[in-house]
């Protein structure tokens, strides 16, 4: 993501701009950051697991937003993650339909430009919110996640995946998915090795 303005923006500022908008756009320290498109993996991994757990929590008092909605964290940053799971009600900031405050779970699929982005200084951002419990990092080049859930005060404990017959278990709420059915539909680009690449140059 690229910074277009350096100029700061208040808050309001910020909802402000972002309501007459055509991209979406963070809100980090003061600056409006425009957060890139999405690919067809990335919208198909958040579309897969937002279907499976939509189906889930169809009788259970959870909620699944996608990543039209944004996340109020503090007055200095503003996001939208790629999917957030919410225990009961939502609480809205400011009574704004579209910002919430109480996320349980919060989902983001990886983008090779966003990758360290995500797992570290967004990570630490959205481990200020009280109610967060778990995080997903949803690789969408590869079959890879990692999986970080909250155990006490400043711990968290990690698990990752990586084979397709491997099942992703939720730990704070009762949900689980395949990795096969994660990456449903999922192409991923073919990886060619050495040898080949010396064998394709060689035939010209």
């Amino acid at each position: 993501m690229q910074i277009t303005k350096q100029r700061y923006y208040t808050p309001e500022e910020y909802l402000e701009l972002e309501e007459a908008a055509d991209y979406k756009s963070e809100y980090i320290d003061g600056q409006i950051i425009p957060m890139a498109g999405g690919t067809v993996n990335h919208n198909q991994i958040a579309l897969n697991l937002s279907t499976e757990l939509n189906f889930a929590f169809k009788k259970q008092n959870y909620r699944v937003f996608m990543g039209d909605v944004r996340l109020w964290i503090t007055q200095k940053r503003t996001t939208y993650p790629d999917v957030m799971i919410l225990a009961g009600e939502p609480e809205f900031f400011n009574n704004r339909m579209d910002i919430i405050l109480n996320p349980q779970i919060i989902v983001e699929v990886l983008s090779k430009s966003t990758k360290g982005y995500d797992s570290e200084d967004k990570f630490q951002a959205y481990r200020t919110i009280s109610t967060f419990q778990e995080y997903l990092l949803i690789d969408q080049t590869q079959i890879y996640v990692d999986q970080f859930s909250k155990t006490g005060k400043k711990q968290w404990a990690l698990r990752e995946y990586d084979e397709e017959d491997e099942a992703i278990a939720l730990a704070t709420v009762p949900f689980e998915i395949y990795l096969q059915d994660l990456y449903n539909k999922v192409e991923f680009e073919p990886v060619e090795s050495e040898g080949e690449s010396a064998d394709v140059e060689g035939l010209g």
